[in-house]
């Protein structure tokens, strides 16, 4: 068993042709392959998303993350500044991701070009100021706090100026088409607050679901909005100096017991995403006993070493090299097993990232 002292983010590299990294996504959601890993055995064998279902088994609880994103990526200019020539409309552009809802009209959010937006700068949004926000705090890397004003239409607002916040490694402008395809299919309304797609469950259309279901298979649901540890590259040599930003959370009646039940009597929970899983056994750390519905925060790092309590197969996309989602996946799949089925990804042409293909781990 690996120890985090002794592990280097370096130990998480792999080759990948700049090629492979999807930047679209395919013309039909459930039309990704899909990479079936044993952790039994490290056996490997491609498949396609649409033979999940007969991979699954009566008794089964899958578990996706049912955050909806929201066009978190937005244009600033600041009121206080002085333009040229008497100009009377302030110029120079700023961008500002928001990355984790604070409450009260409160964001956590990246701003770039950070050194121009100090604390104490007014922000302006839209082309009629629709939306004003003040710079609370100013943290490292681009990190702000910022606090929007009052309005009782801040989500209609973002959907109407906002853009959909597309990973850096997509090198274009979101367009139309990913305010669907860059959402899943069971996304809430009642649940927005993402700054980036639960990945693996933009493959689910409703018709897999239905046969998944048919299969008696139980689907639930728990919500984790995704934040800035989506965004922000590791910085760190080492495992044991890694600190995630925290998510919010919510594990609802319903899942806690369906997967309580599916514990005691020895049946797999499945989980759809990282951020599923990230949900689910931070949970179980906050467990006495059996799972409890709640709200919070967590912030916990999974890597080699750590003993999962919940999930017993996992659905994931392809990583970023010495990413903290690839960590996750080694600590439940063993890293050499995994990048030797990375390194068969490469080979065979995988798509990598948000709009790639997949792998089913069990």
């Amino acid at each position: 068993m690996l120890n985090n002292r002794s592990v280097r983010v370096s130990d998480f590299h792999f080759d990948l042709p700049p090629e492979l990294i999807a930047q679209h996504p395919p013309a039909e959601r459930d039309a990704a392959r899909m990479l079936t890993v044993s952790r039994a055995i490290g056996a490997y064998e491609d498949k396609r998303f649409r033979d999940l279902p007969s991979l699954l088994r009566e008794g089964d609880v899958l578990v996706l993350n049912n955050s909806r994103v929201i066009p978190a990526r937005l244009f600033a200019r600041r009121a206080g500044l002085h333009t040229q020539h008497n100009s009377p409309v302030p110029t120079g552009q700023i961008e500002v991701l928001l990355t984790q809802p604070l409450g009260e009209n409160k964001w956590r959010a990246l701003v770039k070009p950070g050194k121009k937006v100090p604390a104490g700068e007014t922000l302006l949004f839209g082309d009629n100021d629709e939306l004003t926000a003040s710079v609370l705090e100013a943290g490292d890397f681009g990190e702000r706090i910022l606090q929007f004003s009052s309005t009782e239409d801040f989500f209609s607002i973002i959907e109407r100026i906002g853009h959909m916040p597309l990973p850096p490694y997509m090198h274009r402008e979101d367009t139309l088409e990913d305010r669907t395809r860059y959402q899943t299919v069971f996304s809430s309304e009642q649940q927005k607050g993402s700054a980036a797609a639960p990945t693996a469950g933009l493959h689910f259309t409703p018709q897999i679901l239905e046969q998944i279901k048919a299969r008696g298979v139980q689907v639930q649901y728990v919500t984790l909005h995704v934040g800035l540890g989506t965004f922000q590259p590791v910085r760190v040599d080492e495992l044991k100096d890694i600190h995630l930003h925290e998510e919010p959370y919510t594990l609802p009646a319903g899942t806690a017991a369906a997967i309580n039940r599916a514990k005691a009597e020895n049946r797999r929970v499945i989980a759809a995403g990282t951020t599923t899983v990230r949900t689910l056994e931070h949970c179980a750390q906050q467990a006495n006993g059996e799972l409890q519905p709640h709200s919070g925060t967590t912030s916990i790092f999974i890597s080699p070493g750590f003993q999962f309590r919940i999930v017993d197969a996992l659905l994931t996309n392809f990583h970023l090299p010495q990413s903290t989602l690839l960590m996750l996946v080694s600590a439940f799949t063993g890293r050499e097993s995994v990048l030797r089925a990375y390194n068969h990804a490469v080979n065979e042409r995988y798509r990598f990232f948000s709009y790639g293909d997949c792998m089913f781990v069990s």
